[in-house]
């Protein structure tokens, strides 16, 4: 695997620096010591152009090539989860209930691995714009770093990002063109009845039967409204209700989850769970409230930029070791309000075996580190080469 050969030289360095980040994991937009960290590093390697305090604790760094040009952007998130972990290695969260369990460490590594040989180099022309992001797990500080402007401000024409991916062979990069993960929504539905003894359900409206009946229609949506070709998810993760076993209770509570990857999906489920809750509502005279709130977007990489990435993929890890066609994941990234604002495309790429993202025993795998890295000095010297 050719793996740039001065990144290599870093692997012990990029090991100790993912290992530090790992050990003092911060959640959403609080990356303060981290965000300290990573400048640290930047200052170290010669890089002067530092802005910090975007979506509060968010970074971007600028390097200058050897002539002037167009300027590209490199993403990674820096935000772990809350989650306690349970491995029992020397570099063990110090910070009870918080976890990279995610993989952020590495990308947040890669990026810094990648930093260190473009200021070293130069050898590329305008300029690269390292965006280390806060609150990637559910805090949307993708669209905070958008509004605050960061692509405008930058002058960004293109921008790239990364994700580990478990299961999948060490070096090996996924991606398709178009919608690649979905958005990711959450919906709430609030039953009321009127509640009463167990033993005279006549004189009542019963929330509980309502809310089966909701239940059921909702599992209706996707296979009797939409093509069975076309990929969406609803799962209802929370039903709550009742007291004791001999009183009707007054109200239910129904959560749950969408994930689509085309806003006319979309739109057809929130059509359809609106009815369901209205037509219920009038069935079994009671009141069904729906509340629909929208999450992170779909991913939608761009064509022209995905071809671009996969074949730099393949220059780094060969041919057969790169799929640019794979199917979508029903997983969200709010690396899709960049890829709104700008041509941009996100890639996965294997860490090998191993427990999944999101697990208390998943950890990132050291030997990737400078593969993304290598991607990322790729990506930059073809996309805005010096001849």
């Amino acid at each position: 695997m050719p793996i740039i050969n001065r990144i290599s030289d870093y692997y012990n360095e990029m090991k100790e620096w993912r290992q530090h980040i790992h050990s003092n994991p911060e959640l959403g937009f609080e990356c303060h010591e981290t965000a300290a960290f990573v400048v640290e590093r930047l200052r170290e390697f010669g890089i002067e152009e530092i802005h910090q305090g975007i979506a509060k604790t968010g970074v971007v760094a600028i390097i200058n090539g050897s002539k002037p040009g167009k300027t590209i952007g490199l993403r990674a998130d820096m935000d772990a989860l809350p989650l306690q972990e349970i491995h029992d290695h020397e570099y063990k969260s110090k910070n009870p209930g918080k976890m990279h369990a995610c993989g952020h460490d590495g990308h947040t590594t890669m990026l810094l691995g990648a930093a260190r040989y473009l200021a070293e180099t130069r050898n590329f022309s305008g300029r690269v714009a390292l965006i280390f992001q806060p609150a990637e797990e559910g805090g949307g500080g993708g669209e905070v770093m958008v509004k605050e402007g960061i692509i405008d401000t930058f002058s960004i024409d293109q921008i790239y990002g990364i994700h580990n991916a478990p299961g999948i062979p060490l070096g090996v990069f996924v991606t398709n063109p178009g919608p690649s993960m979905a958005a990711a929504d959450e919906f709430e539905i609030e039953i009321t009845g009127q509640g009463g003894h167990g033993a005279a359900p006549e004189e009542t409206v019963d929330p509980i039967v309502t809310c089966l009946q909701v239940a059921q229609s909702i599992q209706t949506i996707s296979s009797r409204n939409l093509s069975a070709l076309d990929p969406v998810v609803i799962s209802i993760t929370q039903i709550h209700t009742g007291t004791t076993h001999n009183i009707i209770p007054g109200t239910a509570y129904i959560n749950g989850t969408v994930r689509t990857l085309t806003k006319a999906s979309q739109e057809v489920v929130v059509d359809r769970l609106q009815k369901i809750c209205e037509g219920h509502a009038v069935a079994f005279n009671g009141e069904v409230r729906l509340d629909y709130q929208y999450g992170y977007p779909s991913t939608v990489n761009h064509l022209k930029e995905t071809e671009f990435a996969v074949e730099v993929a393949k220059s780094i890890s060969g041919s057969e070791n790169v799929d640019g066609n794979a199917l979508p994941i029903m997983a969200a990234e709010d690396f899709s309000y960049m890829l709104e604002k700008c041509p941009g495309s996100y890639l996965h790429v294997g860490q090998g075996d191993g427990p999944p993202v999101h697990n208390p025993e998943y950890n990132f795998n050291d030997d990737l580190s400078p593969i993304g890295a290598s991607f990322y000095v790729g990506l930059v010297e073809k996309a805005q080469p010096l001849d």
